[in-house]
């Protein structure tokens, strides 16, 4: 009982507000089962040097950088609730070439132009230029740690921001990987679907005949509801179903932020997330606040956040964002009551 209250006590101590230290001694401090779902990115792989001792993304080998990620996702399985999501937003890395361009600094951008300097050594165990495939390496780590792998949505970004590569595409995608600690959890399928296609409708409207290929047995593939058999008119005016589940490719343009933060994902994003993985009322965890993206939309959809940022002056940083966006979100939402 009286490790139950120091476990409420840690907890509400700490509601909306975050902890500046390690990711992963702090989260040894988090009572277990105690949060309802995790919003986070890790810093990629080589990608920034923030210049903090223990950051996590400067290490010699890809090995040791999964190897710390694991042991922090492995604290957050344990402060996870059993019906938590684990969302996780994670960009790839390409291997340097070793050369004699340890450091680029763009003259344009004091700070590098994609924000902190960025050195690109040779990796043990790539070939220069390769893409590492990291994200995948990650998933695939975490399910085999215990984890669930639920889904790969792929975040699409129309506004990428430009490469002067010219023997490849330009990368305009990262991963989010849904993540959770039971079979069964918490999901808000209503809250997350779409409006359905119009081409969808009309296939709605028309007849199908029992004997088409779509219900055939040997075909060995789930039923849909669309392709059961039906007289024409069946489906008609209200009766059409109006929306879908939603594709696990989101098209969310990358937001600015004048802070002197350049790894910040959209608001939009954090948000889908949020309605799908987490109840209101409930608590969420980001063990890499950043620039507090996260805590801003858990005030804004009324949540309650902790966050632990190694960087203390991203935690000033991102506890005035929050404290001045967030009370102007507050103003406009008593307005239109």
């Amino acid at each position: 009982m009286k490790e139950r209250r120091e476990s409420l006590t840690f907890l509400e101590k700490h509601f909306n507000s975050i902890i500046c230290g390690d990711a992963l001694e702090t989260l040894k401090k988090f009572p277990k089962e105690s949060i309802n779902c995790v919003i986070t990115s890790p810093p990629y792989f080589r990608l920034r040097d923030y210049h903090q001792e223990g950051q996590i993304g400067r290490e010699d080998t890809v090995e040791e950088y999964l190897e710390k990620l694991k042991k922090i996702f492995q604290e957050v399985k344990r402060v996870l609730k059993k019906d938590g999501t684990c969302w996780v937003v994670i960009g790839d890395s390409y291997a340097g070439t070793g050369g004699g361009k340890k450091e680029y600094m763009d003259p344009k951008y004091s700070k590098g132009r994609n924000g902190q300097s960025s050195s690109k050594p040779k990796i043990k165990g790539y070939k220069s230029k390769d893409l590492m495939g990291i994200p995948w390496r990650l998933a695939l780590l975490l399910r085999e740690n215990g984890w669930y792998l639920r889904s790969d949505i792929i975040w699409h970004k129309e506004n990428a921001m430009p490469e002067s590569c010219r023997d490849r595409p330009t990368r305009s995608y990262e991963h989010v990987f849904l993540l959770t600690k039971s079979s069964k959890y918490y999901y808000d399928f209503d809250a997350l679907t779409e409006p359905m296609k119009e081409v969808s409708k009309k296939r709605y409207v028309r007849g199908r005949k029992a004997e088409n290929k779509y219900l055939r047995g040997e075909v060995g593939i789930r039923i849909q509801k669309i392709n059961e058999a039906r007289a024409y008119g069946h489906y008609k005016g209200d009766n059409v179903p109006q929306f879908r589940n939603r594709r696990d490719i989101w098209t969310i343009n990358t937001a600015s932020f004048r802070g002197n933060h350049y790894a910040t994902f959209p608001p939009k994003l954090v948000e889908i997330c949020m309605i799908a993985g987490c109840p209101k009322k409930g608590v969420l965890l980001d063990p890499f606040m950043g620039s507090g993206t996260v805590g801003l939309v858990a005030v804004r959809q009324d949540r309650k956040y902790i966050g632990i940022e190694l960087n203390e002056e991203y935690c000033k940083l991102a506890e005035e964002r929050i404290e001045s966006e967030g009370k102007i979100s507050n103003e406009k939402q008593e307005d239109r009551i």
